[in-house]
């Protein structure tokens, strides 16, 4: 992750390889610069040759221009922010500021960031934007194509409140914030030949060392023991057995405890219920859940937010061998409810429903599960929007932590009539329910093993992984979703 840094000085004397201002459309079709202390000269002339240029001011465009000895760069980096306006909102400014590093990676090692700001709150989202769009996955490149795709190594914000200490502090928790979601890219990105569910254990035990989280692990036989049928029967197909880590940030004096549960299923081939060639191609990506909590987790003991957060990392690997649970059989989730298995692709509910009630053994104030968990979330909101279901409060924190932090969720309901659906003859609950409404099924089928207990399930299968082009702070692959709005909620709850 590049260096972050703050100047006050007029960005024409900034000596970096290129300077990034913004552009903005008006009604009439023309294209305005909105950059801070900016040549007049050379604004006139971009503004004369914008459509020449290409350059039209529209969100995620990114135009570089020479600028021709206006300024010390060589390079003027021009980063649409959609239509004029007096002031722009802070995810319009994290957007504008992601594309530009984002395009700017492996083209240059440092970069002047000259967006337009009115407030301190400005300044930190177009840092938090610059540190997101600013990342590579090069692990299994050659050494010739990751040192092209090598991402920035300085980024200068210029700002007149570049001494100001709350923007000190902001940009420090900016930096955090963006720690935790690269690691948490990296961990999607990784291939499940490398991350399978020792290795996940062991890459979090990494992760937290020296930073004052305290991690626990059960392995396959503690799992058995301890009645945790959900992971035992996912994970029994695998040569690989499954996983349950618990990471813990308890502060002294804390201000609440919350329960963080995160699916963490390294591969899944869908079992014996096996999916298509095509739908297994993302599937190293179904433990973003897990790779998540654990990095909110970090990040809360990096910012010392004074309440408790436990997250539960629920990892198997979901495989098709003559080992593997059948459609049909029953198993026995932690605290004793039974689960018929009728389809060995709806996993992700079996290992989560161990962790919910391990979690809720401790007595946390709210417990929230985060999950790729259907497709059927894809087709209701698409591959950017997530989805949030649970107790009403524990909603709207989420809704709320998720505005603030600039990552889109929606509100779904849960329908009781929807309930029956999952109902077995031989068993408590089955896993499967009615077709239609499949994300919603899944949610009460999580909604069975957390009782009346304040809680909210995150649906993040669609966003969670962008299969499509990069585009603002987000890149191709692992996108990192759902760490900024849990960091967003323990802050709210910190106060």
């Amino acid at each position: 992750m590049p260096r972050l840094t703050l100047t006050s000085k007029n960005l024409s004397t900034l000596r970096h390889g290129a300077i990034v201002v913004a552009a903005a459309s008006t009604d009439d079709g023309a294209t305005l610069v909105v950059g801070k202390e900016f040549p007049a000269a050379l604004r006139a002339q971009i503004e004369r040759s914008a459509a020449t240029l290409g350059i039209t001011g529209a969100t995620d465009e990114v135009r570089r221009v020479p600028t021709g000895g206006h300024l010390a760069a060589p390079v003027l980096v021009v980063t649409g922010l959609g239509p004029k306006s007096e002031g722009y909102p802070a995810e319009t400014l994290r957007r504008a500021a992601g594309a530009a590093a984002r395009e700017l990676t492996g083209s240059t090692v440092a970069i002047g960031m000259a967006l337009p700001s009115t407030s301190t709150e400005d300044d930190v989202a177009i840092a938090e934007g610059a540190l997101l769009g600013a990342y590579t996955f090069t692990r299994y490149r050659d050494d010739a194509t990751a040192a092209k795709a090598r991402s920035l190594e300085h980024i200068e914000l210029v700002t007149p409140r570049a001494h100001d200490g709350a923007l000190k502090t902001g940009i420090a928790r900016a930096e955090v914030l963006a720690a935790a979601v690269h690691a948490t890219r990296d961990l999607v990105n990784t291939p499940p030949h490398d991350l399978f569910p020792a290795a996940f254990a062991d890459l979090a035990r990494q992760a937290v060392r020296g930073t004052g989280v305290k991690i626990s692990v059960l392995d396959e036989k503690a799992l058995a023991a301890g009645g945790y049928g959900g992971l035992i029967g996912v994970g029994q197909g695998s040569s690989r057995p499954p996983r349950l880590v618990k990471v813990t940030w308890a502060p002294p004096h804390s201000q609440g405890k919350v329960a963080l549960v995160g699916k963490g299923i390294t591969f899944d081939s869908g079992g014996l219920s096996i999916k298509t060639a095509k739908g297994m191609e993302t599937m190293k990506s179904d433990m973003a859940g897990a790779a998540a909590v654990l990095h909110t987790v970090v990040a809360a003991a990096a910012l010392k937010l004074p309440v408790q957060v436990t997250g539960w990392l629920c990892i198997a690997e979901n495989m098709p061998s003559g080992t593997a649970q059948r459609p049909s059989d029953v198993i026995t989730i932690r605290g004793g409810k039974t689960v018929e298995v009728l389809n060995t692709d709806a996993e992700g509910r079996l290992v989560l429903a161990d962790g919910l009630v391990a979690a809720l053994e401790e007595d946390p104030d709210a417990v929230i599960d985060i999950a790729t968990l259907t497709g059927a979330q894809v087709v209701a909101l698409g591959a950017r929007v997530a989805a949030v279901m649970g107790t009403e409060a524990v909603r709207g924190e989420i809704l709320d932590a998720a505005g603030s932090a600039g990552e889109q969720f929606w509100p779904m309901p849960l329908p009781e009539e929807l309930r029956a659906s999952m109902n077995s003859k031989v068993a408590d609950i089955a896993n499967m329910g009615e077709r239609f409404g499949g994300m919603l099924v899944a949610g009460l089928f999580l909604r069975e093993f957390v009782g009346s207990a304040p809680w909210a399930h995150l649906d993040i299968a669609g966003p969670s992984f962008n299969e499509g082009p990069a585009h603002g702070y987000t890149p191709e692959g692992g996108t990192g979703v759902g760490v900024r709005t849990l960091l967003a909620l323990l802050e709210a709850r910190s106060r």
